[in-house]
C-alpha cells in the first residue's frame, strides 16, 4: 500500500465521517451539475422538446452516479479504485449533434452505446499499448485537460457572453470574492476546514450574487417550478444505427479514453508520493468502468459519460481523495434525479461562481500535467511531441473556424483543443519513437580521462528513453566509480566495454574487459583507513557501488571479466 501524501487529509484508502463525506459529495455534485447544459444542447439540436431533455438530463444523472461507483471499486476487473466522477463527456458533443440532426435521438443513443462499447474493448488491450503512453504522452493530456477549461471558466470568471462581449465589474467582484475565500480557506483554514473550502467559497458567491442581482428572472422561475419529487422514466426512441454515424462515436469515444487514461495517471500521482509508473490493472478496470457508465447512458436514453477532470482537480484542492466518497457522490447524484428542486440549486450555479471554482479546481490539474511531463528526461524529441501537440490543441480555441471544413467522420478530433491535443501527442509520440534503441554502447579506454564522456554518454540515452533524472545519475556515478577503480587498480588490460539497455521499469549495465575483477566483499573502511592507505580508497569505492545497485552480478571467464548490474526504474 503506497503511503499517504503529506498533502492529502484524507487519502484514498482514509475513511472520512459520515458527514464530512456527505457535504464532500455535494462539493462534487456542485462542479458536475455544469456539464448538464449538453444534453440540452443536444436535443434542442435534434428537434426535441424540453421535457425530453429534463428526461435526458435524469438519464444521465443516473449513469453518471452509476459509472461513479463502479470506478471506485478496488481489485476487481471493473474499476481503477479511484475517486473519479464521470459527468457528461464533452467529447461526445460534436458527435452527438451530428446523428441527433441526422438520425433523431435513436442515433444518439445507439451511437453512444457503440462508442462506449469500443472503449469496454480498448481497456481490454491497454495494459499491451502500454509503451505509447509514457509520462510526457499522459502528462499533456492531464496539462490540456485543464488548460482546455480556461476559455469556459474566464468568460464566466469575467461575466462574458454572446450579447454582452464586455467586462461585468459585478461579475468580476463577486468571483474574485469567491475564489479569494476558497484560497483563503484552503492555504490559512485549519485541516478540517480545508475539506469544505469550495462549498465555503460558493455560499459567499451565491450571497454576492443575489445581493448584486446576477439570478436571472428564468433562473429562479425554474427553480420555482422544479418538482420536489419526480419519478424519471426514460423517453425510449428507436435505435438508428448507421456506419457513418457510429464512426464519430467510435472516434470521440477514443478521444474520452485518452483523457481517462490522463485523469488516472493523475489519481495514481496524487495519491503516491513515490508514483514511477502506470498502474496498468487499475487503469484497465478504470476504462471498462468508464465504458460502463457510457453504455448505460446510451441504454437509459442519457449524454455519453466520461471521467470528470474538474472533479479530479477537486480532489486534490480539498485534499480528499478517498473513494468512499465517490458512493456519496454516486448515491447523491442518483437520488438528485428523482429529486429535480434540490438538483436545479446546482444547476443555477451564479456564473462567476462556476468560473471561479473552476479556476481554482484547474490550476491544480495544470500543475500536476506539468509535474508528470517533468518527470522524466526530455531530448528534442519528446519536447517536439510535447510542444507541437499543445500548439496544435491551442489552435483550436485561438484560431476559431480553421477546422470547420474537416469531414464530418473525424470532426470530434478538432472539436476540442484536448481532443486534438491528446490524439496529436499519441501519434507524434508514436511517428519520433522511430530510430531509437533501447541498448547503447560506450568504449572507456583505460588512462584516458573518461568522466566527461560517461555523463554525455548517460544523460543522452536517459534523454531518448525519458528515464528518471535520478536513475540516470545513478548510473553515471556507477560508471565513474567502476571506470576509476578499475583504472587506479589496474585491473584492466583492454578498453572497458559499457552497454546499457533500457526498458520502463528496468535499466541494466553491462560491463566487459580483459583483466581482473575488483573485488565487491570487502567491507567498507573506516575514516583512518581511507586517509593513509590507497587501497582503503579502493574498498570505499566498491562500498559505494554495493550500495547503490539494485542488483549486480560479476563473472570471470578466460581472463575476461564481465559485471552485470540492475537498477529498478
Amino acid at each position: 500500500m503506497a503511503k499517504k501524501p503529506s498533502n492529502l487529509i484524507y487519502g484514498v484508502d482514509d475513511r472520512p465521517s459520515f458527514y464530512e463525506i456527505v457535504v464532500l459529495g455535494l462539493e462534487h455534485i456542485s462542479v458536475m451539475t455544469l456539464a448538464f447544459v449538453f444534453p440540452v444542447i443536444i436535443v434542442q439540436e435534434s428537434g426535441g422538446s424540453m421535457q425530453e431533455a429534463a428526461v435526458m438530463i435524469q438519464m444521465s444523472m443516473i449513469a453518471g452516479g452509476l459509472g461513479t461507483i463502479l470506478q471506485s471499486i478496488k481489485n476487481a476487473p471493473m474499476g481503477s479504485g479511484y475517486l473519479c466522477p464521470q459527468v457528461c463527456g464533452p467529447s461526445f458533443l460534436s458527435a452527438s449533434i451530428l446523428a441527433g440532426k441526422t438520425a433523431g435521438l435513436g442515433a444518439v443513443f445507439a451511437g453512444t452505446f457503440f462508442g462506449a462499447f469500443f472503449e469496454a474493448v480498448f481497456s481490454r488491450v491497454i495494459k499491451r499499448l502500454r509503451q505509447f503512453f509514457p509520462p510526457e504522452v499522459t502528462g499533456t493530456v492531464v496539462a490540456m485537460v485543464g488548460i482546455t477549461v480556461i476559455p469556459f471558466a474566464m468568460t464566466r470568471f469575467f461575466g462574458l457572453n454572446e450579447t454582452s462581449p464586455t467586462i461585468r465589474a459585478h461579475y468580476v467582484i463577486i468571483a474574485v470574492t469567491t475564489l479569494g475565500v476558497i484560497c483563503a480557506v484552503t492555504i490559512w483554514g485549519k485541516k478540517k476546514l480545508r475539506l469544505y473550502n469550495i462549498i465555503i467559497g460558493m455560499m459567499f458567491g451565491y450571497l454576492l450574487s443575489f445581493v448584486f442581482g446576477v439570478f436571472t428572472t428564468e433562473q429562479t422561475a425554474r427553480l420555482a417550478s422544479a418538482h420536489y419529487i419526480d419519478f424519471p422514466v426514460p423517453i425510449f426512441h428507436k435505435w438508428t444505427v448507421r456506419c457513418d454515424l457510429v464512426i464519430p462515436f467510435v472516434v470521440a469515444s477514443l478521444c474520452s479514453s485518452l483523457k481517462t487514461i490522463g485523469d488516472l495517471v493523475t489519481c495514481q500521482k496524487i495519491n503516491d508520493p513515490d508514483w514511477k509508473h502506470m498502474d496498468m490493472d487499475s487503469m484497465k478496470g478504470g476504462l471498462l468502468a468508464d465504458a460502463a457508465g457510457a453504455m448505460s447512458a446510451g441504454l437509459l436514453g442519457g449524454m455519453a459519460q466520461s471521467s470528470s477532470s474538474s472533479n479530479v482537480a477537486l480532489s486534490l484542492a480539498t485534499g480528499a481523495t478517498s473513494r468512499i466518497i465517490a458512493w456519496s457522490v454516486g448515491l447523491l447524484l442518483i437520488a438528485l434525479a428523482f429529486f429535480p428542486k434540490f438538483a436545479t440549486i446546482f444547476v443555477i450555479m451564479p456564473a462567476p461562481v462556476i468560473g471561479a471554482t473552476l479556476v481554482f479546481a484547474v490550476s491544480f490539474m495544470i500543475v500536476v500535467g506539468l509535474q508528470i511531463i517533468t518527470s522524466r528526461m526530455l531530448d528534442a524529441r519528446k519536447m517536439l511531441v510535447v510542444g507541437i501537440s499543445i500548439i496544435l490543441g491551442l489552435s483550436v480555441d485561438m484560431v476559431p473556424g480553421v477546422y470547420a471544413g474537416v469531414p464530418s467522420w473525424i470532426a470530434p478530433v478538432f472539436s476540442s483543443s484536448l481532443s486534438l491535443a491528446t490524439i496529436s501527442v499519441v501519434i507524434l509520440n508514436i511517428l519520433f519513437r522511430i530510430g531509437i534503441a533501447n541498448k547503447k554502447t560506450l568504449v572507456l579506454k583505460p588512462g584516458v580521462a573518461s568522466g566527461q564522456a560517461i555523463y554525455n554518454f548517460t544523460d543522452t540515452c536517459g534523454r531518448e528513453w525519458g528515464a528518471r533524472n535520478e536513475i540516470i545519475a545513478r548510473a553515471t556515478r556507477i560508471l565513474t566509480e567502476l571506470f576509476e577503480s578499475c583504472v587506479s587498480s589496474d585491473l584492466a588490460k583492454s578498453d572497458i566495454v559499457v552497454d546499457m539497455r533500457f526498458d520502463e521499469f528496468n535499466l541494466d549495465l553491462k560491463l566487459s574487459y580483459h583483466g581482473m575483477p575488483l573485488d565487491f566483499s570487502a567491507d567498507a573502511p573506516c575514516i583512518d583507513d581511507i586517509v593513509n592507505d590507497d587501497e582503503s580508497l579502493r574498498r570505499l569505492s566498491t562500498a559505494i557501488i554495493r550500495k547503490t545497485v539494485d542488483r549486480m552480478k560479476c563473472e570471470e571467464f578466460q581472463g575476461k571479466t564481465i559485471l552485470r548490474i540492475h537498477l529498478d526504474h
